[in-house]
């Protein structure tokens, strides 16, 4: 009988194939997947954009990262205002791998569109009792674009261009729940999840979710910083898991995995059982 957590799994890994997408490249190295109608329309940027038979490129003229950058920035403003996305007005680093180099910075809000790799950083706030583990879980603001009012890990955020994961880790835990700096610089790496997702309303998720664990003092109570979260609660671990197992829609969609990973790593799902060895398996499907 199949895992009643792998359907989170699966829901996040929903691409059967990408046979009916394009390769985008940038100086040899494929960053992305496109659709056709987005490839079609960059054919209007002949002096950006090489087309062949292994896909579209960019140019190879643009030989800096500066200047691929200000290529893209141009071009994504004009296909923001066709209806292919919506600009966040944050870059983030296009890589051929998670540990490549940084070959361009495209818009967050074209990431997607362009099935390009984001990397993100999730924090598990964990409090130990003498009666078991304890989370601390954000609902996040019903205002949000994703996942609105649904349950979040403590600190959760992309890796914006220019910055580590660990950087990032630490603005984030400061602008969403308030821990300081000295206290989240203490958060242990633990593993990653990654998949890749086809969205509904088009584009590709191609997503590394770097994981940390983050103890918290017993007098610890962290607070909304900013506009993403509405309120956190410390929660048993096992209430957590059982929302996980039991219902879906309640806790966004790439947290369940985060979360699956934590019940791993703390046993309260059994590693070495079989369910636990395909859920392990599971979870780094995506980006490399």
């Amino acid at each position: 009988m199949p895992s009643p957590f792998a359907r989170h799994i699966e829901a996040c890994n929903n691409l059967a194939s990408p046979a009916h997408l394009v390769p985008f490249r940038i100086a040899g190295q494929q960053v992305g997947w496109l659709s056709q109608d987005l490839a079609r329309a960059l054919a209007f940027w002949p002096r950006e954009f090489h087309f062949d038979a292994q896909g579209v490129s960019l140019a190879a003229r643009l030989r800096s990262a500066g200047a691929r950058s200000d290529a893209l920035a141009e071009v994504c403003r004009s296909l923001a205002g066709r209806g292919f996305f919506r600009l966040r007005g944050e870059a983030f680093d296009l890589r051929a791998r998670t540990d490549g180099p940084a070959l361009a910075t495209l818009d967050r809000g074209a990431l997607p569109a362009f099935g390009a790799i984001s990397q993100g950083v999730h924090v598990n706030g964990l409090v130990r009792r003498a009666d078991g583990l304890h989370l601390w879980v954000g609902w996040r603001s019903r205002a949000k674009s994703v996942a609105p009012g649904q349950l979040d890990n403590l600190v959760a955020g992309g890796v914006p261009a220019g910055l580590s994961v660990e950087e990032t880790l630490v603005k984030e835990a400061e602008e969403e729940a308030s821990v300081p700096a000295d206290l989240a610089v203490t958060a242990r790496r633990a593993g990653r999840v990654s998949y890749v997702m086809a969205q509904a309303e088009g584009g590709l998720r191609r997503d590394a979710l770097h994981c940390y664990d983050l103890d918290l003092p017993e007098g610890f109570e962290p607070r909304p910083n900013d506009d993403e979260v509405e309120r956190f609660e410390l929660w048993p671990a096992r209430r957590v898991l059982e929302l996980v197992r039991d219902t879906d829609g309640t806790v966004k969609f790439n947290v369940n995995l985060v979360l699956i990973d934590l019940f791993l790593r703390e046993g309260l799902i059994d590693p070495e059982s079989p369910e636990g060895r395909e859920l392990r398996a599971g979870l780094d499907q995506g980006p490399e």
